[in-house]
């Protein structure tokens, strides 16, 4: 899930990774070359823009290449990508968001990777996995995200209690932490597809899986996010509320604790005395693993027919996705770089990162299973969580409606 703010990775990290990093010179940047001109579209907003600009404006000047940038919102990509594939006018260079990809691949709009010698090596299964379908890689993600724990420190330590890391320390705390005026926890439970990847968690580290929402681990990971909103632990407006809402009530002090992504380090840094940290999202049990959504856009290849502009916008994928500038994109979007390396030498730099680090390297990508047919499932679970969240059925019946044919 990608929301844009600036950066929380320190320059040093920079520095080091440029330093110890190949660049995306030598011959075979050369490809295409001469009088060529690219045309790419990207979904960066007026703030992200300028930092990909500089990104691509490298890249081009070492191809020797020129190249276009046309910043689209993301709400209406799709649509116009698939109209674009029909009608054969497709750019050279287009970013997807990752759960998008296996769809606009499976429509042949997309070239593999591999044509360019992109493999994604040394990047985390997840973010491979993200951009392949059926067998092959057709997008490479830069920088990745997913969602963690936040907490303030200040009052964890005033009420005695250390960060939770199972669902039964997490539901302790949070009805511990909660007060008049205060919610010991928020998360977002909205009915769009933000409310769906901050259920995953919970979904997939109980063993569940989206191609079977009636499984009594499914029903089990509802009922536990039920119980924070029935007991009082978490206000019944989480229903309604945005990533950007949640974030906006734990600097108000209004939650001790929220469910959140990375992309919101600036705004809390900025907070005037909040003391917060992060680490990942508590398991159902000490000893399991954490499955986490991963989030990120990535770069693809269009099929536009032209084998010397292809040629050239791969040489162009595999320079803007390098190491260095995965550090730069992660600097000014609150991200992590996919590289596994790269991730943790921005660790390293910036402790407060860390713990999303940690989490992208299992995290799974939301079309992994589904493929193209994933937004069905998505569907299908924030219905069940709204169902479930404003009392309008039970958890295990809230499931079997929202799955209903």
């Amino acid at each position: 899930m990608r929301r844009i703010t600036t950066g929380i990775i320190g320059a040093s990290a920079a520095v080091a990774a440029v330093a110890a990093l190949a660049g995306c010179g030598g011959a075979d940047s050369a490809a295409g070359g001469g009088d060529i001109t690219l045309k790419l579209t990207d979904t960066m907003s007026e703030t992200s823009a300028p930092i990909y600009d500089k990104i691509y404006d490298a890249c081009a000047s070492e191809q020797g290449i020129t190249v276009e940038s046309n910043h689209v919102a993301g709400s209406g990509l799709i649509k116009t990508v698939l109209q674009q594939a029909s009608s054969r006018t497709l750019p050279d260079v287009l970013m997807l968001d990752n759960p998008d990809v296996q769809q606009i691949a499976a429509s042949g709009a997309l070239s593999p990777l591999s044509d360019y010698g992109i493999t994604g090596e040394g990047f985390p299964q997840g973010v491979v996995d993200a951009g392949t379908y059926d067998g092959e890689l057709y997008g490479i993600a830069p920088i990745v995200n997913s969602i963690g724990l936040f907490y303030d420190a200040d009052k964890l330590q005033a009420a005695g209690i250390q960060p939770p890391t199972t669902w039964d320390e997490l539901a302790d705390a949070a009805a511990r932490l909660t007060t008049d005026d205060t919610y010991g926890i928020a998360f977002s439970a909205t009915n769009s597809f933000e409310g769906t990847w901050q259920f995953l968690p919970f979904l997939w580290s109980n063993g569940a899986s989206e191609d079977d929402l009636t499984s009594p681990e499914a029903v089990e990971a509802l009922e536990f996010v039920n119980r924070l909103v029935q007991d009082g632990s978490a206000s019944a407006s989480v229903v309604n509320w945005s990533q950007n809402d949640v974030n906006d009530q734990f600097i108000a002090g209004k939650a001790a604790m929220m469910i959140n992504g990375p992309w919101n380090m600036p705004s809390l840094e900025a907070a005037e005395g909040l003391n917060f940290a992060s680490v990942p999202l508590p398991v159902p049990s000490a000893g399991d693993e954490l499955v986490a959504p991963l989030g990120g856009e990535t770069f693809t290849v269009p099929q536009t027919g032209d084998a010397e502009r292809m040629a050239a916008a791969g040489e162009f994928v595999k320079c803007v996705t390098q190491g260095e500038n995965q550090l730069t994109m992660a600097t000014g979007r609150g991200a992590v770089p996919s590289d596994s390396e790269v991730a943790q030498q921005a660790a390293e730099e910036n402790p407060l990162v860390a713990s999303f680090v940690e989490t992208v390297q299992s995290a799974r990508a939301r079309t992994a299973l589904l493929g193209e047919s994933w937004p069905e499932a998505a569907t299908q679970i924030y219905t069940a969580e709204q169902l479930a969240l404003t009392g309008s059925a039970s958890p295990a019946d809230a499931l079997a409606q929202a799955t209903a044919d």
